[in-house]
């Protein structure tokens, strides 16, 4: 007998004359999107949320996105998710994004916090067609350090795939348990209990140059940064972050993304209204 529940999530965006619109919305269980926005035109903003906030083993929670061909969207949440201590049995993330021909997809989602003792795996796989734009990032916290909780317990069993059409840009799978020397060795995580990662496609190598110009003259963690290059020209530039606290990597994500939207997508950085209650 399975335990746990399961929330699906389908999302569809086309473009509709001047704007992009969420077309299909279909759910089961509390995973849902109430709205949407349009505060800069064309682009479709909109907020996954999530009304239990917390997720427990054995629960399942999988989101299905589909941007059409010139759709445009941008998809955050209002609020950090939570993984829970389990018994045992695995909590599961599993989120897909089809990002069609010249259409653009934001993924912008707010920290999803592990417990200690938290058992959770999770996987990310974007499919980009020819045209597409993708600006994406992860952040996730290990424990609850103000709360005493250093995640001496649990897993994180996380995987992250990006394929331009039949080709692979990135595969790649990480494993941490709880109490390893992993979340503490300087060849680790050193300690740190928050680690991100962003995703832009299609980047150059002036892009990265002007991100770290930028993300230098300001405070906070610095990235380590690489442009996987392909051979039609394009890349994906892959950005990661290690820091003791949550808010400092949030604020970097949110910088990083305002220096490479104009040149990724072509338009200035307009962040959305949730991001500022």
């Amino acid at each position: 007998m399975s335990t746990g529940w399961l929330a699906r999530l389908e999302l569809g965006f086309e473009q509709d004359g001047q704007r992009s619109v969420l077309r299909h919305r279909r759910h089961e269980g509390p995973l849902r999107v109430q709205r949407s926005f349009h505060p800069e035109g064309n682009t479709c903003h909109s907020y996954l949320i999530h009304p239990p906030g917390g997720v427990v083993g054995g629960d399942r929670l999988e989101v299905a996105v589909d941007v059409a061909e010139r759709a445009e969207a941008l998809i955050t949440t209002p609020a950090a998710g939570k993984f829970y201590r389990s018994a045992g049995p695995w909590a599961r993330q599993t989120q897909r994004f089809r990002v069609g021909a010249d259409a653009s997809l934001e993924w912008l989602p707010a920290l999803n916090i592990l417990h200690g003792g938290a058992r959770v795996r999770m996987h990310n796989r974007f499919d980009l067609a020819p045209g597409a734009r993708l600006l994406a990032w992860d952040l996730v916290g290990l424990g609850r350090p103000g709360s005493g909780d250093d995640f001496s317990t649990g897993a994180l069993d996380a995987g992250l795939q990006v394929w331009a059409g039949e080709s692979p840009l990135l595969d790649e799978r990480l494993r941490l348990e709880g109490g390893s020397p992993a979340l503490t060795a300087p060849w680790g995580l050193g300690g740190h209990g928050y680690l991100a990662t962003l995703l832009a496609w299609p980047a150059t190598p002036s892009m990265l140059a002007d991100l770290r110009t930028a993300l230098n003259e300001t405070p906070g963690p610095r990235p380590g940064c690489t442009l996987l290059e392909t051979a039609s020209g394009s890349g994906l530039l892959v950005c990661r972050w290690l820091a003791p606290a949550g808010e400092a990597l949030w604020e970097a994500l949110v910088a990083s993304w305002s220096v490479l939207r104009p040149q990724v997508l072509g338009r200035p950085a307009c962040p959305p209204r949730i991001w500022s209650t």
